[in-house]
């Protein structure tokens, strides 16, 4: 499997998982102490390590680290829009696309050949 396939499932996986942890307990837990929301969130970012530290471990014999930041970027975007309209009910806002197209240009900049 290549490089750029393995590393962007692994970080879609872990995207996942960290976009839970870091926000859905505004939605579930939002009548719970905060401390509780942080060690629960813990609990799920650990899992979202497990994907996390292999994805760029296998990225980074391929990648510059500039370039897997872009890419973890991106793929932040495309988990991150799903998870707010479906998950937490928030509106679907043209500002994602302009978000998702300065993104567009962040990877032409950074994957362009020298």
């Amino acid at each position: 499997m290549p490089v750029l396939l393995q590393s962007s499932l692994l970080l879609i996986a872990s995207n996942v998982f960290m976009t839970f942890a870091w926000y859905a307990h505004l939605r579930n837990l939002n009548d719970k102490p905060w401390w509780i929301a942080a060690l629960i969130s813990w609990g799920i970012a650990l899992a979202e390590y497990m994907f996390q530290v292999p994805a760029n471990r296998i990225g980074y014999t391929v990648y510059s680290l500039g370039q897997l930041k872009i890419l973890q970027e991106v793929i932040t975007l495309s988990v991150f829009v799903p998870f707010a309209v479906m998950y937490m009910r928030e509106p679907l806002k043209l500002d994602y696309l302009w978000a998702a197209l300065c993104l567009v240009g962040a990877v032409y900049f950074i994957f362009r050949t020298p």
